[in-house]
């Protein structure tokens, strides 16, 4: 090849790949998934038959679960990684569902099935929905526990997942059960049966150039916070989770009250509970004893006279026993430091310089009833209540369930131009994808640069054909057309 020609192609060369390596290096690297949920309904017809007149049971939500919907269980907090280059996805979420029916005579359940911490991964175009199952088997009441079964397929079928977007949302994904899950649903079904569909949408970092190191000229450390609790037994934070009641939830954003809640001074939303932060007082270690106050208000408005307004919650330890307390305004009830519920406290010992109690069971006062306007009698279950106080500086409190940035209860369906979905329902795509999964700039990058190479190929050879041809054995042939770039590669 001549020099000239060998320089032109060197130099478009050279900024071809000056373009796209950083985008390829960029979308080579794995990056974090933090953040997010998955909402899922299991199978609604057992959810039916679980609460219906035959099996006549229930279910109860742990881990920081929440319904959405009618019929959709949403686990928070996704965690993981996601490689935009070849599409790879892996994404943990936190909270389960508790089913129980059949009830006996001694008290227990025939039916009991616990179904927490599904985790979905993607690759090589296929998924799996995986989940911890906890299970009494039919007949024999055997009861089994599982960690991360291979529960359900998931039919990706025309949605790309390459990308380098920084969220990733699939909606009404297809699951059906497999040989695996149906074993550990307890037979309930056989392998092969249509499950509910699965969306999620899980936060990607966004890919960044490596960390410098860190300079080592720096010799001393700065002090960290003692780690000794406070001799005065002082409180330095503190927080109470509590979402209410699951049911009176679901009542006030219903097609009964047709409501809302909005939260204020400081209140956050954690999907299945709300959280009531900056929490002072004081903590007795001698008697395990605690009185603490917390910010936070929430209020409940909807139709037919919903009108309730929850603030400055106080938590009282004592003897093993715990007591909530609000602040009531409404149309029902009106009064302050009202005691809501009580909940079960035994084991109240610091670790860590920190105190806490997880999902202690929590039930209706007299005087909470009252404040529902007689909605639940006194000792109605209400949602349980988690409590944590900091003794120490550096004692770190329990994270809120993270639901992710995406605003929608359940993601919007995207068709993907290149590929359509097999069949209604499955319209979906990767966030931040285009032309089935491969990032639109580098190819239309990649194939516009490589014709001007092709062009500037053919120019040199017309030019080659006009002058006198050196000897009778010279070059033939013509340029060759380049070849469209195949979107699905």
């Amino acid at each position: 090849m001549p020099a000239r020609l060998r320089a032109l192609i060197t130099v478009l060369c050279t900024a071809i790949l000056g373009a796209l390596l950083p985008v390829a290096l960029a979308h080579a690297e794995s990056r974090t998934v933090r953040g997010g949920r998955l909402d899922w309904g299991i199978k609604s017809s057992f959810q039916s038959y679980v609460t219906g007149p035959i099996a006549n049971g229930s279910y109860s939500l742990t881990g920081g679960a929440a319904t959405v919907g009618s019929s959709q269980f949403r686990f928070p907090s996704a965690t993981g990684t996601y490689d935009g280059s070849t599409g790879a996805f892996r994404a943990a979420f936190a909270g389960g569902v508790h089913f129980v029916g059949h009830k006996t005579t001694d008290g227990g359940y025939q039916l009991d099935l616990t179904i927490s911490n599904p985790t979905v991964r993607i690759s090589g175009g296929s998924g799996t929905l995986y989940v911890d199952v906890r299970s009494k088997a039919l007949g024999t009441g055997t009861v089994t526990d599982s960690a991360q079964v291979p529960f359900a397929n998931l039919s990706l079928g025309g949605i790309g997942m390459k990308g380098a977007g920084t969220v990733v949302t699939l909606n009404n994904v297809p699951a059906t059960l497999t040989s695996q899950g149906a074993k550990s649903f307890a037979g309930y079904y056989t392998a092969g049966t249509a499950l509910d569909p699965v969306s999620l949408s899980a936060d990607v970092a966004a890919a960044t150039a490596a960390s410098p190191t860190p300079s080592a000229s720096r010799t001393t450390a700065e002090p960290s916070p003692s780690a000794t609790p406070k001799s005065s037994g002082a409180i330095d934070d503190g927080a109470v989770d509590w979402g209410v009641r699951r049911t009176f939830r679901e009542y006030v954003t219903g097609d009964i009250a047709r409501g809302k809640w909005t939260l204020g001074d400081g209140a956050e939303d954690g999907g299945a509970l709300f959280r009531f932060p900056a929490g002072k007082g004081t903590y007795k270690e001698s008697d395990r004893s605690l009185t603490a106050d917390f910010k936070g208000t929430i209020r409940f408005t909807g139709e037919n006279g919903l009108d309730l307004r929850l603030g400055g919650f106080r938590a009282v330890v004592k003897d093993g026993k715990g007591t909530l307390y609000a602040d009531v305004g409404g149309a029902g009830h009106t009064g302050k430091r009202v005691p809501l519920v009580t909940f079960a406290a035994k084991d109240f010992t610091p670790k860590g310089g920190l105190v806490q109690l997880t999902e202690a069971p929590a039930e209706l006062t007299a005087k909470g009833a009252k404040a529902f306007g007689g909605m639940y009698q006194a000792g109605t279950d209400m949602d349980p209540v988690s409590l944590a106080v900091a003794l120490t500086a550096d004692a770190e409190l329990p994270a809120l369930p993270d639901l992710g940035t995406t605003a929608s209860a359940t993601p919007e369906t995207t068709k993907s131009p290149s590929a359509p979905a097999t069949s209604p329902g499955t319209e979906n795509t990767a966030s931040g994808t285009a032309d089935g999964g491969v990032p639109a700039l580098p190819v239309g990058l990649a194939a516009g640069s490589l014709l001007l190479v092709a062009a500037a190929y053919v120019v040199f050879r017309r030019r080659r054909a006009a002058d006198p041809v050196p000897s009778a054995s010279g070059e033939t042939g013509s340029a060759g057309e380049t070849g469209s770039a195949d979107s699905g590669t």
